[in-house]
């Protein structure tokens, strides 16, 4: 989808507006950048009704409810994490609609398995879920999270079609 982050968000904060819906984000490696971008446009505190920063494996589990067993059996960056994370920033809010991000910014911590620039990322409403892994490759940490930020809302807009788009 084209366009900057901004005209993205614009576009997400008005389809959520027009569809009286709510945004709940719980991120990690994005730090808060999603609902950071979210909040950057005039009229955001009709669709956003909290943001979730998830850095830490403690956090994901405190915060959001997502099972510490999970991310001990398939690691915080897995598709299972971003989706308990996105059911829980749904259970743990009033959202409509949720999007999780877990991934390897860089640019250490990444394995052969799970290298720098993979994200998981889950999106939800009460009605569906859908996930995107995406291995942006080792680009540069801020080129990760930027990259992350737009997937994420691209996402947003997805799960939550217009007739008027």
């Amino acid at each position: 989808m084209a366009g900057t982050i901004d005209e993205l968000a614009g576009k997400v904060v008005r389809r959520l507006q027009a569809g009286g819906l709510m945004l709940a984000t719980a991120e990690s490696c994005t730090g808060g950048l999603v609902a950071g971008a979210v909040t950057g446009i005039a009229g955001s505190s009709a669709v956003l009704d909290r943001g979730f920063v998830t850095y830490s494996n403690a956090a994901k589990t405190e915060m959001i409810g997502v099972p510490a067993p999970l991310i001990e059996s398939e690691g915080a960056v897995s598709c299972s994490v971003a989706e308990a994370m996105v059911k829980g920033a749904l259970a743990h809010s009033r959202a409509d609609v949720a999007v999780a991000i877990t991934g390897i910014a860089g640019p250490g911590g990444g394995s052969t398995a799970k290298p720098v620039g993979l994200v998981h990322f889950a999106v939800a409403t009460d009605r569906a879920i859908l996930h995107r892994e995406c291995r942006f490759g080792d680009i540069g940490r801020n080129a990760v999270r930027e990259a992350s930020v737009r997937q994420a809302l691209e996402l947003i807009l997805e799960i939550t079609p217009s007739a008027t788009d």
